[in-house]
């Protein structure tokens, strides 16, 4: 798994929650579990301040418990800033499903899921995320209203990744406009690190827009197939990190920018999709600004997926959840030239908008 999840030895050595260095005042978690049809899961609820707190769920193969519950915790955190600073009025959370989506995940265990979702009453609102298709919000929608992102035929937005996709794109181009002075991405070489449903379409957008794209996978037939299709490269180096390339778009699982990454990472511009791309925000947020290496916060640049889902919930056209993921380009410069200004991480000003928003609601609401 990815490196910021703690190894179980050390966690066990702590109260398993509250203490984790991942729980952040989370408001609820919950730990969900059916004997008849094999799952497992947690539900972690970080803040409804704003909202209902909506995030989607994600099927993996966790190699033990504490994983699974520090990967929830950091993700629906996470959500929370990533409503907060898309203007959305909506809460963090998050929900994992311990287990192989392609061999153990099934429509009852899906339906058993949902059931538990229902039982918080719209406290939670879920979503897909990785090892989740359409499909399968689709049959959660079978036992509870509080799903997005279900099928068009189902009266839903769809599949959220070409959406999600398209606003990394956005960040992209602006952290170029913002470090090399254009956002004309004509000649830039890109390394794509996980070419899933919006690494594939983040690939297309780049490769349209005349970037030289290099791909990375662990799933070879797929590294090929998209390779093929857009034309990019497959990198064949020893170490991704240290490639040669002006920007490197980690759209896989997090945490790959760490203690054992951080000091090899040529490129100057890091914006993609994975969440938590920061092992630690800190520590490696502040080598990164160091170096020169400009950094897109990833929970500010990975908000279409967001916006979309929340447009079943709002209403929102078509058009207005476009032109609410266009709006990603003009507040990643305004981050951007906040974090140069006050002298801060990117993800530090980013981090402080976000927790401005929801501290000045919780007050509106304890002034009533």
């Amino acid at each position: 798994m990815t490196a910021d999840l703690i190894k179980a030895n050390e966690l066990q050595k702590v109260d398993p929650v509250f203490g984790q260095v991942s729980f952040d005042g989370h408001e609820q978690v919950v730990f969900c579990h059916d004997k008849d049809t094999g799952l497992k899961a947690i539900i972690g609820i970080h803040n409804t301040v704003l909202g209902p707190a909506l995030g989607g769920t994600r099927m993996w193969k966790y190699s033990n418990e504490w994983e699974a519950l520090n990967d929830v915790l950091r993700l629906s955190r996470g959500m929370s800033f990533k409503s907060s600073i898309s203007g959305l009025n909506l809460g963090g959370g998050k929900a994992v499903i311990i287990g192989d989506a392609k061999t153990e995940k099934t429509p009852e265990l899906m339906r058993r899921f949902g059931q538990f979702v229902d039982s918080l009453s719209g406290k939670y609102i879920t979503a897909e995320d990785v090892g989740m298709e359409t499909k399968d919000m689709d049959t959660v929608r079978e036992v509870t209203k509080y799903v997005t992102g279900i099928s068009e035929e189902k009266g839903g937005s769809g599949n959220p990744s070409p959406i999600t996709a398209y606003g990394v794109f956005m960040g992209l181009k602006a952290a170029a406009k913002y470090k090399f002075g254009t956002d004309n991405l004509e000649g830039k070489k890109v390394l794509v690190q996980g070419i899933g449903h919006v690494g594939e379409v983040l690939v297309q957008h780049l490769s349209e827009n005349g970037a030289i794209v290099t791909i990375s996978d662990i799933n070879e037939d797929r590294l090929h197939q998209v390779g093929s299709k857009y034309g990019a490269k497959i990198f064949t180096g020893s170490d991704l990190y240290a490639a040669d390339v002006d920007i490197y778009a980690p759209c896989a699982l997090g945490a790959t920018i760490n203690d054992d990454t951080i000091e090899k990472i040529q490129a100057k511009v890091i914006a993609g999709a994975a969440n938590n791309q920061l092992a630690n925000e800190v520590k490696h947020g502040k080598i990164l600004k160091e170096k020169g290496i400009l950094y897109a916060p990833d929970f500010l640049i990975n908000a279409g997926g967001v916006i979309n889902v929340y447009s079943e919930l709002a209403n929102l056209t078509k058009a207005q959840v476009m032109e609410k993921t266009e709006n990603i380009y003009n507040t990643s410069l305004e981050i951007f030239d906040f974090a140069d200004k006050n002298n801060v991480t990117t993800h530090a000003a980013a981090l402080s908008i976000a927790q401005k928003r929801i501290d000045d609601r919780k007050n509106e609401l304890q002034n009533k």
